[in-house]
């Protein structure tokens, strides 16, 4: 039987169908993940990115209250995570959000989720890429009093005073060696990959303890005051620069999203995704409240704006000596590695998920069969990644990367009554959102939406040109060469 649009763009895949889909060329995915690196991934991809980088554009538009901007961006991001819980436990597949929203709000919305992943995790990945150019030119100063040259570490198109600006002949070259490293790992295979994330995670919170219990010798009360910002060219100050700053940091939440995308290749899944998302967030909340208080008690809030490897130049303010930033910078450059690591890890994964449903080309879904690792798409992407980090200046990254990921939130919010009213109420063992379907997702939607009403108008018009395309693309190419479509065309010949 014929489709009519409407039934194209609306039809979902069971719940069974969206965990299982089908192998890759060459093979699937092997399941080699637990419970503990799982939880590492999710840390992995959080820690790092909102702490290290993000409180220098944070702070000038909040001020000291940009402690609050990471509260309220962890009980946003905390009420999405139990969605998440739920969803990785009924439909524990590799594509994270993407998957969810297939098995319940239909096609058509997934892909459209799918292009706001790959926007997050894209821009994530270079952006966070960028940000440990900073970290590694501090440590190479400290460590042998040497400078990477300016023209190789700052990148061609920034934004200055009077707008974007384009620096001829300038390319951030350490971002481009990082991915480079990142992508030889990922092509040998997911369980090399994780171990070496798990081993960086915790030499990054051994990093921040240290951070802390520095800088909380340096603390002055009287940083916090005036404890919100006044309205200047960062922003509009007060409890909207809260909002705005929050908006700023909640991509660093992507790492509950990283924890879903490989529920293909965890051992347990639906024990371990949900378990894995829920200790991950605790972890993260803890260690941004932790480090934010300390930061900011030991440096006032107009210190921030625009300084380079924020957290190692406060250690050596507070102590006068050179070797705490060092080791801080040595830290970060390990952290940050595991950030773009894991990012781009989730980026991969959600491109072989889109593709085995034939919603874009083959390539992505091919699987080397010795390494079980997608090594065409994850050259790809690193591409991609590294040309981005290597060219464009993350000032205009931020944002985007928030866009992403909270239009991406609200969808996995909105699934979860509609999976429960698929699947029934009863029946079903593993983690349930509590207090029924309705109010922590509707109460996650609100404050996904109250952010995103915060972010700029640029990223508004960004945002609009990037669905276009991906609307497009869909209508051009996915809806043809869907699985789905593929399925329904064979069951209709049948019937003649």
């Amino acid at each position: 039987m014929k489709q009519t649009l409407a039934q194209k763009l609306l039809r979902t895949k069971s719940a069974e169908r969206a965990a299982d889909g089908a192998p890759g060329h060459g093979g699937g995915l092997g399941r080699s993940l637990g419970l503990f690196p799982l939880t590492m991934i999710g840390v992995g991809a959080t820690i790092g990115t909102g702490i290290f980088f993000t409180m220098v554009e944070a702070v000038p538009k909040a001020g000291p209250a940009v402690i609050l901007s990471f509260l309220f961006a962890a009980i946003t991001a905390g009420l999405t995570a139990l969605c998440y819980a739920e969803l990785a436990n009924r439909v524990p597949a590799s594509g994270s959000s993407y998957s969810f929203a297939y098995a319940t709000v239909g096609e058509f919305a997934a892909f459209v989720v799918a292009a706001c992943l790959l926007l997050e995790y894209g821009l994530a990945a270079s952006a966070t890429a960028i940000g440990w150019s900073d970290y590694l030119n501090n440590f190479l100063h400290n460590a042998i009093g040497w400078d990477i040259p300016e023209m190789l570490r700052s990148p061609m198109i920034v934004s200055g005073k009077n707008g974007m600006e384009f620096h001829a002949g300038h390319v951030n070259l350490p971002p481009i060696l990082l991915v480079l490293l990142c992508c030889t790992l990922l092509v040998r295979g997911t369980k090399e990959s994780a171990t070496t994330n798990a081993i960086m995670v915790v030499i990054k919170l051994a990093i921040l303890v240290f951070f802390a219990a520095i800088a909380l010798t340096g603390f002055d009360i009287n940083n916090f005051h005036p404890f919100y910002a006044a309205a200047d060219k960062h922003g509009p100050g007060g409890m909207a620069g809260v909002a705005a700053a929050a908006g700023t940091v909640f991509f660093s939440f992507i790492g509950i999203d990283t924890i879903a995308t490989a529920g293909e290749e965890t051992r347990n899944p639906t024990r371990d995704v949900p378990l894995g998302i829920l200790a991950a967030l605790i972890v993260v909340t803890v260690f941004y409240m932790l480090v934010a208080v300390a930061a900011m008690g030991a440096q006032p809030a107009h210190l921030f704006a625009g300084q380079e490897a924020g957290l190692a130049v406060i250690l050596q303010n507070v102590t006068g000596k050179a070797w705490p930033a060092l080791v801080l910078s040595g830290g970060a450059v390990i952290s940050v590695f595991s950030v773009t690591l894991v990012t781009i890890y989730g980026q991969t994964r959600i491109l072989y998920a889109i593709a085995k449903d034939g919603l874009i080309p083959k390539t992505f879904q091919t699987v080397n069969p010795r390494t079980q690792s997608p090594v065409s798409n994850t050259l790809i992407v690193c591409l991609v990644v590294g040309v981005v980090a290597g060219l464009v200046d993350a000032t205009f990254l931020w944002d985007m990367v928030s866009m992403g990921t909270l239009v991406a939130f609200m969808v996995v919010s909105i699934a979860v009554p509609v999976i429960r009213h698929k699947q029934g109420e009863t029946g079903r063992k593993g983690f349930r959102v509590p207090f029924g379907p309705y109010l922590v997702p509707g109460l996650s939607i609100a404050a996904c939406l109250y952010l995103v009403l915060n972010l700029s108008g640029v990223t508004y018009t960004v945002f609009g040109i990037w669905m276009t395309i991906a609307i497009l693309t869909y209508f051009a190419y996915g809806i043809r060469n869907s699985r789905m479509n593929r399925s329904t065309a064979s069951q209709g010949e049948l019937t003649h």
